[in-house]
């Protein structure tokens, strides 16, 4: 079975390919992509897999962008972090969605449905139109538990600056304070408006208004100058720059 992972994270897609081989799926992998730009450049330069694991939100935007590019005619098993997502795309043209983490057991229920799927319809543009008008905002969470000292509290989403991601454990920024935060980068990030907070990487989240200044980068990216550092250095990747400043003028 030729299959192609689209995912942007890559203990993630490890972990995918080792619940491939321990369900003993037969399996080619042709690649492993993990933005919209480079796998709308690969379909339209390769023949189409019989299967493709496609996350949500990738290294420079959502998936769902990749289908307002091109027609894809193949079965879908999105994988995402958080059921609103998960949902939306289980109404698109796809086979299953699985909800990261990732378990065996839901991997195998997915590959037994595709199994019995025959060849998928294209996503109608109108649909895809809605999907993504909804996605823009679907995420306005208005506080995040943290821990401090031995216990908890809440702090609001429009006091956090930034999050950053250091040795595994996520770490938020308000003015003055650092608080640990018990959610991945990702869980975080799509759980935020996004139109106030952007992943400028794969390990640092900013709030719009924390950004002071914007100057260009070597390898053609941009670095930010954020209210109250705290010796981080804030660089945007270079899939996502274009993307940003296109954020930053909104």
């Amino acid at each position: 079975m030729r299959i192609l992972i689209i995912e942007d994270e890559p203990r993630a897609a490890n972990q995918l390919q080792r619940l491939l081989t321990a369900s003993d799926f037969e399996y080619e992998l042709l690649e492993i992509l993990d933005t919209v730009e480079d796998t709308v450049l690969w379909f339209q330069k390769n023949d189409a897999p019989e299967l493709v694991f496609m996350d949500i939100q990738l290294a420079d935007g959502l998936s769902f962008e990749i289908f307002q590019k091109i027609e894809i005619e193949v079965p879908i098993i999105f994988t995402t972090a958080f059921d609103q997502y998960a949902i939306q795309a289980f109404k698109v043209n796809s086979v299953d969605y699985l909800l990261k983490p990732i378990q065996r057991d839901d991997l195998e229920i997915a590959l037994a449905k595709f199994s019995k799927v025959n060849k998928p319809v294209p996503i109608e543009s109108s649909i895809l139109k809605q999907l993504l008008g909804s996605l823009q905002g679907v995420n306005k969470r208005e506080g995040i538990l943290v821990k401090d000292g031995n216990g908890f509290l809440q702090i609001k989403t429009s006091e956090l600056l930034y999050c950053y991601s250091e040795d595994s454990i996520t770490f938020g920024i308000v003015l003055g304070k650092r608080y640990i935060i018990n959610e991945t980068i990702d869980e975080l990030f799509d759980s935020l408006d996004q139109n106030q907070f952007y992943k400028i990487n794969r390990g640092q989240i900013v709030s719009k208004t924390s950004i002071q200044k914007i100057d260009p980068y070597f390898n053609h990216r941009v670095k930010l100058s954020i209210v109250n550092p705290r010796d981080q250095e804030f660089v945007v990747s270079r899939p996502k720059t274009s993307d940003f400043k296109e954020w930053m003028n909104r």
